[in-house]
């Protein structure tokens, strides 16, 4: 596939690109506005369970490759991407105790609805990569980042327990750049070939119930 080929894409798509922007900023600006109680009593439990910042500020890869610092609720010791690798596996001794249930029903990333009403984030695209992964992208991979980044993707969903699939390697930095990277990434040009409103909220939905089920 040529980059062109994605590109060509958004293009036809300028309109939904547009009402894709538009949903991004209503909806993260109702929930902001209406989830703020609930946002504030995680801060609260957070700095309960681990004196530290409530957020966690990395630095990620965004559209047309400009970083940016995403919101995280954090949970993780304090500067624990000093302390280890910078994916996570199974029971990672580094996760807070606030931190491991924040994980598991996906609240860590409700800080997320930050980025996505300033413009740096979609509610629905390829998950944002630190940038020593992003060097490692080839150009066919690199056009995921014609777009907006996002809280939720189809490898989001495909991959919602990657910390316990990495537990087991022998090398888990090295099964997550030559299997699990790449597969992701064939799984967002999935999606940026049918990205659209009606596409995000489909996948809204089913990131909503793969969080239930599990």
């Amino acid at each position: 596939m040529q980059n062109m080929d994605i590109a060509a894409v958004l293009e036809k798509r300028k309109l939904q690109l547009t009402l894709k922007r538009a949903m991004d900023i209503v909806i993260s600006g109702c929930a902001l506005a209406v989830l703020w109680p609930v946002l504030l009593l995680i801060a609260l439990a957070i700095r309960i369970d681990d004196p530290g910042p409530v957020f966690y500020r990395q630095v990620r890869v965004g559209k047309d490759g400009k970083e940016f610092r995403i919101f995280k609720f954090r949970t993780m010791v304090v500067d624990a991407d000093k302390k280890g690798l910078a994916i996570t596996v199974g029971r990672d001794n580094r996760i807070t105790r606030m931190g491991r249930l924040l994980r598991k029903t996906k609240l860590d990333e409700l800080a997320q609805l930050i980025n996505v009403f300033i413009g740096e984030m979609s509610f629905v695209g390829p998950r944002p990569e630190v940038p020593k992964y992003v060097n490692m992208y080839t150009p066919y991979q690199r056009q995921v980042l014609l777009v907006r980044p996002g809280i939720t993707d189809y490898a989001s969903i495909a991959y919602r327990n990657e910390n316990d699939m990495l537990e087991g390697a022998d090398d888990p930095e090295r099964m997550y750049i030559d299997v699990i990277m790449p597969d992701k990434i064939e799984l967002n040009m999935k999606y940026l070939h049918e990205i659209s409103p009606a596409a995000d909220i489909r996948l809204i939905l089913s990131t909503i119930a793969a969080v239930i089920r599990d």
